[in-house]
Parts: C-alpha cells; sequence; structure tokens
C-alpha cells in the first residue's frame, strides 16, 4: 500500500480528513473524531435482569411473515450511530469507532464499504486507545485484505497486539482491551472479535449472534488455556483477567509470538447480508451483563421502527442497560442496512390454531360445576 494516498471527502461519514496526510493519520484521525464524551448519569433503578442467551425461534415461520415487497437486486446502505457512557465506575476505559464509508478512506476500495469497531478496556485507556487509533490500518496494510478478510483481520489483530508491546515505552504495557471489529464490503461482512464484546444481527426482529464471548469459565477457553499452563479460578484467567483474550495485558504473557493463556487472536465470523438483515448492534459487555441478544434486537427494533435514527436507539439501548443497573461502562454502536425503517411484520391470523380435545372438556365442565 502506497505511504501518501489522496483521500476523497468523507462526507458520509462526517470526518473532516486532511487529503496531504499519510494514511495512518486520517485513519487515527477518523477514529479520534468517532470518541464521544462521557456524561453522568442518573442512579439506575433496581429492575430484574434477563438472562443473557439467545431465544431459538422456529426457522419455518420465516416463510409465514409478511414484510413488503424486495428488491431483485440487494444493496445495503450504511449509516451507524453510537452512544457511550460511563455507567456507575470511576472512569471511561471504554473506545469505539464507526466508519460509514470506508472507501472514502480507502481509494483502493471499489465497493460500499463500512468499519466499525468496540473496544472495552481494563487496567488504564492505553490499550483501547492504541487499538482504536491502529488496528483499520493494520488490517488495510495486511497483504490479504480484499482477498482473504479472515487472514487480514487475524494478522492485524496480532500486529497491533506486538505493537502496542513495542509502544510499552510512552504506554502503559500492563493495560489490555477486548476488541470487536466488523468490516463490511457490499453483503460481505467480517466479524473479528476476542474478549467478550458482542455483535448481534438482527434479521426479521430475531437475534443472530455473530461473536462468541470468551470468558474463561467456557469450557473451550477453559480447555484452550489448562493445555497452555494456564488455570481458570472463580471465572477468571490466572486469577486475574475476567476474559480469556485480549489485546495488551503484557505483564500476563510470555514473549512476542510464544502462546500464552491469554491470546490476542480473535474468532471470525463471515455473514452474506440479505435484504432480511436490519441491522447490527455492536456492544461492550456492559450492555450484555443485563440484557439478552433477543432483547437487545427487539428494543432496536421498536426503537428504529419509531424513530428510524441509529443513534438514538443506541442511546436507548445504553440508557435501558443503566435502569437495570449494568456495572461497567457502556457503549453501543447500531448500523443500518437500509434508509427505511424496518418495517412491520405481520403473521397470518390463521396460522396458529388452539384447540381442545373433548376429554379436557368434559374435565374443565366437571371443575366448574362443582365450584
Amino acid at each position: 500500500m502506497a505511504a501518501e494516498i489522496d483521500f476523497p471527502p468523507a462526507q458520509s461519514t462526517g470526518l473532516d480528513l486532511d487529503v496531504g496526510c499519510s494514511i495512518s493519520d486520517n485513519l487515527a484521525a477518523s477514529a479520534a473524531a468517532t470518541s464521544k464524551q462521557s456524561r453522568p448519569s442518573k442512579p439506575p433503578r433496581p429492575v430484574l435482569r434477563h438472562c443473557t442467551s439467545t431465544t431459538n425461534f422456529d426457522r419455518s415461520l420465516d416463510s409465514d411473515l409478511d414484510i413488503g415487497p424486495k428488491s431483485a437486486i440487494y444493496s445495503p446502505v450504511f449509516r451507524s450511530g453510537s452512544c457511550a457512557e460511563i455507567g456507575p465506575k470511576r472512569y471511561m476505559e471504554d473506545e469505539h469507532i464507526c466508519i460509514d464509508s470506508l472507501e472514502d478512506l480507502l481509494p483502493e476500495i471499489a465497493t460500499p464499504a463500512a468499519f466499525y469497531g468496540v473496544f472495552d478496556g481494563h487496567g488504564g485507556t492505553d490499550a483501547a486507545l492504541f487499538v482504536r487509533e491502529n488496528i483499520l490500518k493494520f488490517i488495510a496494510e495486511d497483504t490479504h485484505f480484499q482477498v482473504s478478510m479472515e487472514k487480514a483481520m487475524k494478522s492485524a489483530f496480532l500486529r497491533t497486539d506486538h505493537a502496542f508491546a513495542d509502544a510499552s515505552s510512552s504506554l502503559d504495557s500492563s493495560s489490555g482491551t477486548t476488541a470487536l471489529t466488523a468490516i463490511i464490503f457490499g453483503r460481505s461482512m467480517h466479524v473479528a472479535n476476542a474478549g467478550d464484546c458482542r455483535a448481534i444481527l438482527g434479521r426479521r426482529g430475531r437475534a443472530v449472534e455473530l461473536s462468541r464471548d470468551h470468558k474463561p469459565s467456557c469450557s473451550t477457553e477453559r480447555l484452550r488455556i489448562e493445555s497452555l499452563g494456564g488455570a481458570v479460578y472463580d471465572g477468571y484467567l490466572n486469577g486475574q483477567l475476567s476474559v480469556a483474550r485480549a489485546i495488551g495485558d503484557w505483564h500476563m504473557k510470555g514473549a512476542k509470538g510464544s502462546a500464552c493463556p491469554l491470546s490476542a487472536e480473535p474468532e471470525i465470523q463471515e455473514a452474506t447480508l440479505t435484504e432480511e438483515d436490519e441491522f447490527l448492534i455492536m456492544g461492550c459487555d456492559g450492555l450484555w451483563d443485563v440484557m439478552s441478544s433477543q432483547c437487545a434486537v427487539t428494543i432496536a427494533r421498536r426503537e428504529l421502527m419509531a424513530h428510524n435514527d441509529p443513534e438514538r436507539c443506541s442511546r436507548e439501548l445504553v440508557r435501558e442497560a443503566i435502569r437495570r443497573n449494568t456495572c461497567d461502562n457502556l457503549t453501543v454502536v447500531v448500523v443500518c442496512f437500509s434508509p427505511d425503517p424496518p418495517p412491520r411484520i405481520e403473521i397470518p391470523k390463521n396460522r396458529f390454531r388452539r384447540s381442545i380435545s373433548a376429554e379436557s372438556l368434559n374435565f374443565l365442565k366437571e371443575v366448574l360445576d362443582s365450584n
């Protein structure tokens, strides 16, 4: 990739880019522009918490749902909104990035593209800030970029982790962050996750999880940790960290390139967007600790149907998490794939039929007569 690139105006992203700067400077500027100032929130009131598991749905119902006419050729339109709040914690350690028109930053991209990320820091803000400012640069500079996005994203996560260790003279390398990114080219979306942030696709009102929470207590993560000489105590990796994968935290890692229980390697999920895919929710664990994936999709769809504003939608998800007594910082990104609000879903009235057997009817009659 050339060191100097003339960037077209990024009007759709709302970013003020200097066309005379290098790609690294422009990407850093775009990242910094997405950071939001935290505001103090009202004290939360006690509400019953929801389970974080996703509800299973009968896919056979999809064909019976009336969601209006479909176009012959589907091309998603990217528009996003975000909200970040400090919550009940003393410090804000979350970072995020939203770029709706990635092709304006990287002219070699020939199709509409977008990039989003949520970074949940711990032990300080250095790691989350560093990842937000550099992760996209490392993805775009990888030789597999646009050829094999899985290889490009895995390599970029590891390169970012190593670069952060090399910057320890000016940054606190003992700080760390989880990282969740999504890059979209036309209808093709790749989600990379290391940690316990989560990406959820809203598909006709159903929640489709595009990432897996990397908790030390998860069976697959526990096996990996223990095979590399680590241990899990009360849900914490080596009794210290509540996630099994993260960038940074170099006080818990060995030499660069060596296998260790705490991994920076992400898991990649690929999805092909269709007209049924209405929006994407990306959030840190402060949201998912108090809300199930399906609950978040239901709230988001209701909000988008009411006002069609992804930023207001993300703000409402944050407020709902605060009302449910979340104990963490909160960052939510909502990405819509259409300029229109989600359509109303109608289920034919004759789809479900309820009946009672003659035996049950007689039993009910006897009960009523006895009273």
